[in-house]
């Protein structure tokens, strides 16, 4: 995968491709006519939207696709189709679906001027709506920025399955928001990657904590990965009246049942620029692993902590971090196991700040910014593979975290071999 501004943002503007389906009826719409339509899709239908300004809103009610046959709602393979929100309503409105696919829409909202407290895709309604197996993807949702609970993608009511994939999210007051701010309405089994996240007023995305799950029917069962990868999460210097944010934070799971094995895997991503707050926080039971950390001067890039819930386990491997003031600040020992390990930090403070106890710090690099810039091929265009001889050491031994999805691939997705690289980068540049 080639340097992720660039690829992120091709990737995002790309045309998607789905899956087969069967039985699949075509059906075409276009400003006057969509709303008459919506109501009546059925499992395989595809509903495709003229290029044009979508004035009411795109309420999504009791349409159920199943997994072989999805129902899509897309925009034009040339051209916008885009939904504004109709008044006193979020744009995008999910009401009892499952298995559906929306694609290629601009979502906008106005900017500054839209009504506090509206949402680009909502899903909202706590345990009464049910809304799980949704796949958003190659969509456009700007301009959700009055303030900061002014939301580009939020759900309020117990989801799983959800695919956020290959989107621009942007200049909203928090990009993603899923989960409720009382530890309700969990979100579960998800997959966010490859979006390119940027200049919200708050964070870029905020996963909740989740406090005991209700019983939900179809719910998956047994522990789940929510997998956060391969996204850029940017932020620009905009004031934050409610309070600085970090680009992502991550809350903790159930101490008990169901979830309370659940993980975040966090890999492949870049998170940029903050000067106000840390670029990650996480609770709960978290792996980040061969991620770039950069321009973060005056905070921890990293911060891995108990917040609404304790820091229950906590790996932390192959990452990059440049430009910041420190490195990893693990604030909580985490009962159930961590580790730190083959990370390359450059700091202008501390590297590693861990607490009493803390004993799995194994293989890391830490220097003065001075020192190390020069291992990079070129550091002031972004580029933090390593010039040959630079930047390696012992074997590692990556058996602990072999349950990770992305454990045996770098940044790159190159394989890691014998993991003699630091940072998230395992081939050695030509020289």
């Amino acid at each position: 995968m080639p340097w992720p501004l660039q690829q992120i943002l091709i990737v995002a503007l790309g045309v998607g491709h789905g899956s087969p389906m069967l039985n699949a009826a075509q059906r075409e719409a276009n400003p006057a006519s969509y709303r008459q339509q919506l109501p009546g899709l059925q499992s395989g239908d595809r509903l495709r939207l003229a290029a044009g300004v979508y004035e009411r809103g795109m309420p999504l009610r009791g349409l159920h696709g199943t997994a072989q046959a999805p129902i899509i709602i897309e925009g034009p393979p040339q051209g916008e189709a885009v939904i504004h929100a109709n008044t006193g309503a979020n744009a995008v409105e999910i009401e009892d679906c499952s298995h559906l696919i929306l694609r290629r829409l601009s979502i906008q909202g106005g900017g500054p001027s839209v009504a506090a407290g509206r949402f680009g895709i909502s899903a909202k309604g706590g345990e009464r709506n049910r809304v799980h197996d949704i796949r958003i993807e190659h969509c456009v949702i700007e301009g959700w920025n009055s303030s900061q609970q002014t939301v580009g993608i939020s759900t309020k009511t117990p989801t799983w399955g959800w695919v956020i994939s290959r989107n621009i999210i942007r200049n909203c007051g928090t990009g993603l928001y899923l989960g409720n701010s009382d530890g309700s309405d969990p979100f579960i089994g998800g997959v966010i990657e490859h979006n390119r996240i940027e200049n919200p007023i708050g964070y870029c995305m905020e996963i909740k904590y989740q406090r005991a799950r209700p019983a939900l029917d179809g719910a998956p069962a047994g522990a789940q990965r929510t997998l956060i990868r391969h996204n850029l999460f940017l932020k620009n210097d905009q004031p934050s009246p409610d309070g600085d944010r970090c680009n992502l934070l991550v809350g903790g799971f159930p101490a008990e049942g169901p979830g309370s094995e659940d993980v975040y895997e966090i890999y492949g991503n870049v998170l940029r620029h903050n000067h106000r707050e840390c670029l990650l926080q996480a609770s709960g039971r978290v792996s980040l692993h061969d991620n770039v950390f950069e321009d973060c001067p005056n905070h921890a890039a990293i911060v891995l902590r108990d917040h609404d819930l304790p820091l229950r386990m906590a790996h932390v491997y192959h990452n990059t971090l440049v430009g910041v003031q420190r490195g990893i600040r693990m604030a909580s020992l985490p009962a159930q196991g961590h580790a730190v390990v083959g990370n390359l930090i450059l700091a202008a403070g501390e590297g590693l700040v861990l607490p009493a106890g803390a004993n799995a710090a194994i293989g890391n690099v830490l220097a003065r910014p001075e020192q190390g810039m020069g291992w990079f091929v070129d550091a002031r265009k972004g580029d933090y593979h390593l010039r040959a001889g630079q930047g390696r050491g012992e074997a590692l031994d990556l058996g602990m975290f072999a349950n990770d999805v992305g454990s045996r691939l770098d940044f790159d997705g190159t394989p890691k071999g014998e993991a003699r690289h630091r940072g998230a980068f395992a081939a050695e540049a030509k020289p």
